[in-house]
């Protein structure tokens, strides 16, 4: 399967006039070559050239392992703390013939490694982020069936957070409860910070979980991912304590009302902008438009936040295979706020939601 990325990535570098691709440690190198080199202050490159060998530069230390992990062939150019990565890289780049326009990762690149490139070639860095997404979009089966493994994993450690939540349980209390269940159910780790949100904190999308003891009367915004295979899930439900006040009983079924429109609009060829659309305009209608302050969602596959977006300024058509997320949200400054997230693949007829956990208003 890594053979015929590399062979999509080599035609995808020929379109676009790219000479050679420049990878530093991250999701992008696990998906072409198979390698988790943890990014540190070691310099570590690889090079994958439009026609020709994979070279890949690294610490020493590193090499036993990557080349155990390497799923293609790739010749090595290690380097030792004591003598430095100077003159190997520079070796590479002769090997290598580098020159002309070098693809990077606009985002991942550090200085460290431009710099130390540009010292020993003279190259023209192109963005290939939007190369690289569009390489990645498309889910294959053996990806979706680490998704859905991590869906369950996460969809497991949400049921037992819900099962913790009472009056006087703290935040940090039932995100710890979410996170053990979910390893036991298979996840190698979060996907990410888990977010328990409780009371006015659930006014803000992104809250620290904290010390905040749950009370009576409160929204809580339950938000947290799981990892399994490399591949990552990521779901949001809002549950009840006890009994919450009208308005926000009104707000809880206008999100899951704009969650429903937002699936339902997702199929391929349809934009991100299109899907925003959707469910913000359920939103915007009930009267609460100035309260939804995000996206409507993000792509999700060996990272929680990917291509494809969900806003207004996407307006490329979304292919069969994408997967992402469908979040709404209304959040009501010192009063609380209502997200519901599923994650998304769009199928050659539709969408169909990875995420199966229940939409209706839970209350505890």
């Amino acid at each position: 399967m890594t053979t015929h990325r590399i062979e999509r990535l080599r035609a995808a570098l020929a379109r676009a006039g790219l000479d050679a691709l420049a990878l530093v440690p991250g999701a992008n190198l696990w998906y072409l070559l198979g390698l988790t080199i943890h990014p540190s202050e070691r310099l570590a490159i690889a090079f994958i050239p439009a026609a020709g060998p994979i070279r890949v530069v690294l610490p020493a230390l590193e090499q036993p392992r990557a080349a155990a992990e390497a799923r293609v062939p790739v010749r090595w150019y290690p380097w030792r703390d004591d003598t430095g990565y100077e003159a190997v890289l520079r070796a590479c780049a002769g090997d290598l013939q580098l020159g002309g326009r070098l693809g990077v990762e606009y985002t991942a690149m550090r200085l460290l490694e431009l710099r130390a490139i540009e010292a020993v070639a003279r190259v023209e860095t192109i963005d290939a982020t939007g190369l690289l997404a569009e390489l990645r979009m498309v889910k294959d089966t053996d990806e979706l069936a680490a998704m859905r493994a991590a869906v369950r994993a996460v969809e497991a450690g949400l049921a037992a957070a819900i099962a913790a939540i009472r009056p006087g349980v703290t935040e940090r209390e039932i995100a710890a409860a979410w996170e053990q269940a979910m390893r036991a159910a298979g996840s190698a780790e979060p996907a990410f910070t888990t977010i328990v949100a409780s009371g006015p904190n659930s006014a803000n999308p992104h809250h620290t979980t904290g010390e905040r003891q749950i009370q009576t009367g409160d929204l809580v915004i339950l938000d947290g991912g799981a990892r399994v295979g490399g591949y990552v899930s990521d779901i949001t439900r809002t549950v009840a304590v006890g009994e919450i006040d009208a308005e926000l009983r009104r707000v809880y079924e206008i999100v899951r009302e704009a969650n429903a429109a937002g699936v339902a609009a997702a199929r391929p060829s349809v934009s991100g902008a299109q899907i925003d659309a959707a469910a913000r305009s359920v939103i915007e209608q009930a009267g609460y438009g100035a309260y939804f302050i995000h996206r409507t969602g993000h792509g999700l596959g060996l990272e929680t936040h990917e291509p494809p977006y969900l806003h207004a300024a996407n307006r490329a058509p979304l292919p069969s295979g994408a997967t992402f997320t469908v979040e709404p949200g209304i959040y009501l400054p010192g009063r609380g706020g209502v997200r519901i997230e599923d994650d998304v693949v769009l199928t050659d007829h539709g969408a169909e939601r990875l995420t199966t956990f229940p939409r209706e208003l839970i209350v505890c």
